[in-house]
């Protein structure tokens, strides 16, 4: 799909400058960007209207994308990460201190998915990185599923990858990955 495509590097780039991405997930059109680049995603929260204390989602291929933001996880636990993701289930995960706060919003936990979506799983792999991934929506409204409805939302502020929605019909569910209690269904 992205691969050894000169897009590929274009995206990549485009997104360690700061550029915001729309991209099909699990159940609709995700909003997305570097999750290291602090003006992205505050440019991200103000397109959506999201306030910055909420914190974020953050997908990826693997653990190995995400494990510098996160406590230690042993094999088992890395296992378990992965294939819960192919459930689009999003866990609220111990961060390090170090995950930045534009992320984590006002909690010591971060939100965090090892997408099975294949879209959204090749274009974490291609661009080398975790994104950010919330809904492509403004706050309170649905989520864009099209390709089209994304454009007409966000005209060039964004730059819309088109891609197949998955068939879920409700976002990923959310839970505590300490004690398993959800938070989100």
């Amino acid at each position: 799909m992205f691969r050894r495509n000169p897009s590929a590097c274009r995206l990549a780039a485009y997104l360690k400058r700061g550029g915001l991405i729309a991209y099909p997930t699990e159940s609709c059109y995700g909003l997305g960007c570097d999750p290291d680049n602090r003006n992205a995603v505050l440019r991200l929260l103000r397109l959506k209207q999201r306030p910055q204390h909420k914190g974020l989602i953050v997908i990826a291929s693997s653990y190995r994308q995400v494990a510098r933001y996160l406590q230690p996880l042993n094999p088992e636990q890395q296992q378990r990460l992965q294939h819960d993701g192919a459930q689009a289930i999003t866990y609220l995960m111990p961060a390090l201190r170090s995950t930045p706060y534009w992320l984590r919003g006002r909690h010591h936990t971060l939100a965090v998915r090892l997408t099975a979506h294949p879209f959204a799983k090749q274009l974490c792999r291609s661009v080398g990185s975790a994104l950010v991934s919330t809904s492509a929506n403004r706050s309170g409204q649905r989520p864009a599923r099209t390709y089209a409805q994304c454009q007409r939302l966000f005209g060039r502020r964004v730059w819309v990858l088109p891609g197949r929605v998955g068939k879920r019909k409700k976002p990923s569910t959310i839970r505590s990955w300490e004690g398993g209690q959800i938070i989100r269904q």
